[in-house]
Parts: structure tokens; sequence; C-alpha cells
């Protein structure tokens, strides 16, 4: 029989258990524990890690991401993974050293089915976890009534501005999860996540509008021409007209995501347009991402449909809102010429997607109206689970270090 004790975190754990432990932190037998919060951040979820528990060898650190989500099973059924892109997600998190920055985000894209794990690209949703995990793992202790914290995305080089709210409960501060802000694709009410990103033109690519274009016309082998709008404020995205490619753009996500013909065309539209715009061979990349824009149906400014790429989200993500957002708001892009724009120097432009709305509190520069100077947003998140996830012990070992040599 087991005699129940509590480790240093309050968890529950066996004495044997806890005995192997304090033997050896990480390997308890054939697998090893990695500490883990698993965290929602907007409308994605996924395991966050800090960074300094992870291998730095990137092999190695790849494939315990792997291990911990399941992939390449399909339904990642030995791991942790959601079986669908938006809940195949990492977050891995550090104490900042540079100067202005508090926190630095690596964000990893995994899939269902394959064994890639990509760090080229961010997310927006998860980024709204970052905050609340550095406090939970004490990476960031909080001092006020609310937290703001810079926060680096190590993937592309965006700096965001991130306050979370942080009230007392005696001598120490707490992250407060309950409130009253609803964003649609997530049940319920949580508190605010308040983001403002501080210069998120050509993430990615380049520049804001890569091909140095508003619109460009494409041509789809077998189909025809189309125009499209190659730009990236935080996503690189390509936005095309629904009618061009024969939708409407308020299909249902269910009936996109069996529409065969339509993923072909759009497949090989993100090849091509790829190429244009600066990333080359897009075929094993999640970027750019494909998005459809109509009139908007419910008193937005515009109606989309995401793919990410192949599949169709069932809302749109954080950056690709900022991004249509911005393009809808200059003149001559595709995504302008079917957008109901709000009057005002400081549009907040409601991005409609299949499970409600986005809006974007966007700043352009007088100066120059192709410059967005801030695109602010709310998101919500909550930690919905801390402890371990369990890998092989074998993955560990690495051709650079071992988790003995990486504590030294």
């Amino acid at each position: 029989m087991y005699c129940i004790t509590t480790d240093e975190r309050g968890i529950v754990v066996p004495t044997t258990l806890r005995a192997a432990r304090e033997a050896d932190p990480r390997h308890l037998g054939s697998q090893a524990a990695v500490p883990c919060w698993f965290m929602r951040g907007g409308t994605s979820k996924g395991p966050f890690f800090r960074a300094h528990d992870l291998p730095r060898d990137v092999d190695a650190r790849d494939a315990i991401l792997l291990a911990s989500m399941g992939s390449p099973d399909p339904r990642q059924i030995d791991g942790v993974g959601g079986a669908h892109p938006l809940t195949s997600k990492a977050g891995i998190v550090a104490v900042s050293h540079r100067d202005g920055v508090d926190l630095e985000f690596l964000f990893a894209q995994l899939q269902p089915g394959n064994s890639t794990v990509d760090t080229s690209a961010n997310c927006g949703n998860m980024l709204a976890a970052v905050v609340p995990f550095a406090i939970e793992a004490g990476l960031l202790v909080p001092a006020d009534d609310t937290t703001t914290a810079r926060v680096l995305t190590l993937n592309t080089g965006v700096t965001a501005e991130i306050s979370i709210s942080t009230p007392s409960s005696g001598e120490s501060r707490y992250v407060e999860y309950g409130g009253d802000t609803r964003i649609d694709g997530v049940p319920g009410t949580s508190a605010s996540v308040v983001i403002n990103f501080l210069d998120t033109a050509g993430s990615v690519c380049t520049s804001l509008l890569p091909t140095g274009n508003l619109r460009d016309t494409v041509e789809i082998e077998g189909f025809g021409s189309v125009d499209v709008t190659c730009i990236d404020n935080g996503q690189p995205l390509v936005i095309i007209d629904a009618i061009e490619l024969e939708r409407t753009g308020r299909e249902p996500v269910v009936e996109l995501e069996t529409d065969t013909a339509l993923k072909e065309r759009l497949e090989a539209l993100r090849l091509d347009c790829g190429k244009i715009m600066g990333l080359g061979d897009v075929s094993g990349k999640n970027y750019p991402k494909m998005t459809l824009v109509s009139a908007p149906a419910s008193g937005g400014a515009i109606g989309t449909r995401s793919f990410i790429p192949h599949a169709c989200h069932e809302s749109i993500g954080v950056l690709a809102a900022v991004t249509v957002a911005t393009a809808a708001v200059l003149p001559g892009t595709v995504a302008h010429a079917v957008a109901a724009l709000p009057a005002g120097a400081k549009p907040a432009v409601s991005v409609e997607h299949p499970s409600g709305e986005f809006t974007v509190q966007l700043e352009l520069d007088p100066a120059d109206p192709t410059r967005v100077t801030k695109s602010a947003l709310l998101r919500t998140a909550r930690l919905i689970m801390a402890g371990d996830v369990m890998v092989p012990s074998r993955l560990w070992h690495s051709p650079t270090e071992s988790p003995k040599e990486q504590e030294k």
C-alpha cells in the first residue's frame, strides 16, 4: 500500500514515487517527468513549459514536445494533444535578459498526423497565456493589482505589452481568471488579457506588403486568375474575396472542411503566393494562412473564413484578425473592397468569423496611412492543469547535453 504525501508544489504523490523523484527529479523508470502547465490562451490551448525545464538541443526539445502532444498519431491518443491544429500547440517561456523585455516566448505549432514542430510562425491566442503562465510557474512576481509585462515572441521578433489582473490575497498576489470579458469561440466569461502589439508589420515577411503591392493577380492552374492581397501584420496572410473562388465566404466550417475543390485551389494559390511573398517553398510550412473575405453579415466590418493553412478555423487567430483588420483599412486591398468600415482615425474593426466576431483597435500614422502604429485587442486565458507531462526517458539523451548537464 502507498502512503500518500505531497511534493514541493502541493501535488499528491505516493511516497515511492516521491522517493524516485528525490533520487532523480526527471527520470521515473522508463519515463521522465517534465514540469508542465496546461493553459488556454484565447481560443487555443496547450502545454506551457519553462525553457530551463527542456533541453537546449533543438532535436531533443522537439522530440519531447512531440511525445507530450502524442504526435504524429492523428488522434494524438498517447499525449495531451487535441487532434486539431488549434489544440496541438505548445509554449516555451523564459525570463528575458534583454533591455525593455520581461519575458521571451517561443511558440511551437505541432500537427496531428505528422512529426513537424514549427517555430517559424507565431500565435496571438497562445500569447495571451504567457503572462499568466509566467506567474503560475514562478518566472514573474506580480507587485500590483495589474501586472503588465513586455513579451518578445522569439519566432518573429514581435514585442507585445500584456496586462492581466493580479489582486492580492493576504501577503501574496494571484492571477485572477474570473471576470466578465467574453470572447467568441470560448464559453462563458473570464478576466480580460489586454494585448498591445507594438510593431507587428513584417513579422515573418520583409514588410507589411511583401510583394510591394496592395493587390496582386495570381493564376490558379485549371481555374483562372484571382486577385489577392498578400500582407503580414503579425501573421502572413493571403486574402481572397470568396466570390472569386465561387464561394460566399459565409459557409459553415463543416462544409468548408469537406470542400475538396476549394482546398485544392487554396493550396495551389498558397504555394504560388509563398514565392511572391519571399517565403520560398511553403509546402511544408504553416504559413501563409489563407483567408476568404466577404461583406459583413452581422453588423461587423468584414466577414472571414480562415484556413490554418489546410484546416478551416472555427473562429480566427488573433494575429490573423489583426492582419485582416489592417488590410480592411488600406484602400486598394481585396479586403477594403468588401469591408464596411467605421468612421474615425482610430478604427475599431470588427472581424466576423464562424464563431462570432473579433474587434481589433487600430491606430494609423497620420503621415502615412499605410503604417499601423498600434494594434490592441482583448483575449482571455485560464490555467487548466499544473503538474508533469510524462515522456520516454530516452528522449532526454541528446548529442549535446543531458538534463543533469543542463542544470549545471
